[in-house]
């Protein structure tokens, strides 16, 4: 594959000439390819990761063909040069066989930017254990060397954590298949180049383009050996809202999830968990299950939408089911900081006695009874539940606060200041939108 990257190269040299070389320069810092036929993403909400699958030509096309991905480009990660081109690839790895140099060697990479909200890590990660060879060590097919190593380069703890565990399911796809140990390396990104123009979309440029890289056949998922466990029954279950947790034997990041969230639920929408990993009876799930735990929300017997994996983030869990429970001008309040009109929230006026809750989580936030008419427009307390409230400092709009989040699901309530009344002299200013009131139970006569 180097003497076909070579050749390819001179001959592109050759038909473009001194011209084309003045305008890669231009374009050397040119954005990363939109993939084909995607939604529009918000660029926020945007993260990267980075795959080492052999050639970066055919790794390229085939992560860009995933649904939901926003963006892809080739280049060089992993090694100790903080500055390195496929020359200097080329030569090192040269060097490291014949003995005259022993410093890390980058690898050829895919960088993936996507928008978690629209493509689950997971599927991108099946894509990625499905189309190389994980268990060749130093090269794909043909292509030897640590630069064709396999490999993902995290950007964060989550991807890290999803990255292990989808590895772990993939081992066991191939230990029953009688296929070997993998050998992809999980590290954090580092010192990563951006490759040349001429090999950013190069099989789309030279579709007749040479690339060895293929899988090993075996689709990545839950493995089918193991006890079979029955479908829950669908005529028990909540058709209005259901989530259904997905779990495996043996599996540790099912009993973070359960410690974390399911043993103080409080939510409004029920779960079910089961060790099947099929749809409830009569019910139907959109796609097969890539990783356990999952937690699907069904909807009048179809799935919705799912969570994938659990990376000890509860907080990122209670955003998912957010924005499928909250209104859109409770999303914008709870998930953008945003703020209600001044005498327009919910709760301004409620007098009965009773408890105000998380709308997601169902933790209970404030009582009745430290509520009181502060004249500002928003529901106001001088004293929340204990422990029910995290506080950060908040700059923004020229102004020094500090800003009052949910504990439990990290949403966004309002602010906190120091003109209250006794016994905190605290104001809890909040945005009624996004609190949940249920009054107390009439007293018995």
């Amino acid at each position: 594959m180097q003497a076909e990257k070579t050749i390819a190269l001179l001959f592109a040299l050759l038909l473009t000439g001194a011209a084309a070389l003045l305008g890669w320069r231009a374009l050397h810092a040119r954005p990363m390819t939109p993939a084909t036929g995607g939604t529009p993403v918000n660029a926020q909400h945007l993260q990267d990761i980075y795959f080492g699958m052999g050639c970066f030509w055919g790794a390229e096309k085939r992560l860009r063909a995933v649904p939901g991905v926003a963006g892809v480009e080739v280049g060089y990660a992993g090694g100790d040069a903080p500055k390195a081109g496929y020359r200097d690839v080329l030569e090192q790895e040269d060097q490291l066989r014949a003995g005259r140099n022993h410093a890390r060697n980058h690898a050829e990479v895919v960088r993936v930017r996507y928008d978690p909200k629209r493509l689950d890590l997971m599927t991108l990660l099946a894509a990625f254990w499905e189309n190389h060879d994980p268990t060749q060590a130093d090269g794909q097919g043909n292509d030897i060397g640590s630069n064709y190593r396999s490999a993902i380069y995290y950007t964060t703890d989550a991807q890290k954590t999803l990255a292990e565990q989808s590895r772990d399911i993939y081992q066991q796809n191939l230990t029953q298949a009688g296929f070997g140990r993998i050998t992809t390396e999980i590290l954090p990104v580092r010192n990563y180049n951006r490759a040349e123009e001429s090999h950013q979309d190069y099989l789309l440029k030279n579709p007749n383009g040479y690339c060895g890289l293929g899988g090993l056949g075996i689709k990545y998922g839950l493995g089918a050996g193991g006890t079979a466990y029955p479908a829950l029954d669908g005529a028990t279950l909540a058709r209005s809202a259901q989530l259904v947790v997905y779990e495996a034997e043996d599996c540790p990041y099912c009993e973070r999830f359960e410690a974390d969230v399911l043993k103080t639920w409080k939510a409004d929408v029920p779960f079910a968990r089961t060790r099947s990993q099929q749809a409830p009876t009569g019910w139907s799930l959109a796609k097969p299950l890539l990783a356990t735990p999952t937690i699907v929300l069904f909807k009048d017997g179809s799935e919705v939408s799912r969570f994938t994996g659990y990376a000890g983030d509860a907080k990122k869990f209670w955003q998912w089911l957010g924005f499928h429970q909250l209104t859109p001008e409770q999303q914008r309040i709870a998930f953008d900081s945003g703020t209600e009109l001044p005498g327009t929230g919910a709760h301004l006026n409620e007098a009965r006695p009773g408890t105000y809750f998380d709308p997601i989580s169902g933790a209970a936030l404030f009582r009745s009874d430290a509520k009181f008419d502060s004249a500002c427009g928003w529901p106001s307390f001088f004293e929340p539940m204990e422990g029910a409230l995290e506080f950060l400092q908040d700059d923004s709009h020229g102004m020094h606060r500090i800003e009052v989040r949910s504990r439990s699901s990290g949403i966004h309530l309002g602010h906190v200041f120091d003109d209250g009344p006794p016994p905190t002299g605290k104001r809890y200013c909040i945005n009624g939108n996004v609190l949940k009131f249920v009054p107390d139970p009439p007293a018995k006569t």
